[in-house]
């Protein structure tokens, strides 16, 4: 019997212990989610001042004062400017990834699919400034390094799974290496973000994704593919070549 009462209070007082922890955890959860949320909200305004060019490199003292906000406000979201620089990227990242969650590309053409992923880039992707670019890539090279490689990689299977749907559904040219038109795609992508190459004070980001991206089409698409692209480029109302 006694053996017995001892069991119950133990177990009654871990379930009092265990409802305690599970109501932490959930005002936990809530704060985190709440605070993920004010995060997301930060790294949207130091992108758009990014894209604005009134940032002149990625710290937390230079953000906190283009935002008009303390230090202090920042340190809960950014210990170092190192974690700000890594979450930065990683949300830059996952809003790439993100267009391909927010459609559903389930049984859709082709083409479509990558008219509709070209047009939410060129909205959305448009290249920071040069300066805070080349600053990424000598203050934090391996940091740099890992996001292009992880952008590339994601890129490149997404493009891959496309042109095979495109040759399955008899649009794109089913002579064609996909591994090489793939790596071709990421080799072109690259090259346009090469200033050396294409000035941004005479080529916009916008100017330059369109011509390789038309050409890239034009290249894959059998005389089917081709009919196609080009109703639906008027229907867009693309630039006419």
């Amino acid at each position: 019997m006694q053996i017995y009462k001892a069991f119950c209070t133990a177990f009654h007082c871990f379930s009092i212990k265990f409802a305690n922890f599970a109501r932490f955890a959930k005002l936990f959860q809530i704060k985190f989610d709440s605070m993920n949320d004010d995060l997301r909200k930060t790294l949207e305004g130091i992108r758009e001042l990014a894209y604005s060019q009134k940032l002149l490199n990625y710290s937390i003292s230079e953000v906190s004062k283009k935002m008009g906000v303390s230090v202090e406000q920042l340190k809960p979201f950014f210990a170092t400017d190192y974690d700000l620089v890594e979450k930065i990227l990683s949300f830059e990242r996952q809003s790439f990834q993100d267009i391909f969650e927010t459609y559903d590309f389930e049984g859709v053409n082709a083409i479509d699919i990558l008219l509709t992923v070209g047009r939410e880039v060129s909205d959305r992707f448009k290249d920071v400034t040069p300066s805070l670019t080349f600053s990424l890539k000598t203050t934090y090279p391996k940091l740099y390094q890992q996001h292009i490689e992880e952008r590339i990689n994601f890129i490149f299977e997404k493009i891959k799974i496309n042109i095979f749907k495109g040759i399955s559904q008899e649009i794109y040219r089913n002579d064609i290496s996909v591994e090489l038109l793939a790596r071709l795609y990421i080799s072109r992508l690259i090259d346009i973000h090469n200033p050396d190459f294409f000035p941004s004070d005479q080529y916009s980001f916008d100017m330059l994704f369109e011509a390789m991206f038309d050409n890239f089409i034009r290249g894959i698409v059998n005389d089917k593919g081709m009919r196609y692209y080009e109703k639906r480029r008027k229907h867009l109302h693309l630039n006419a070549k």
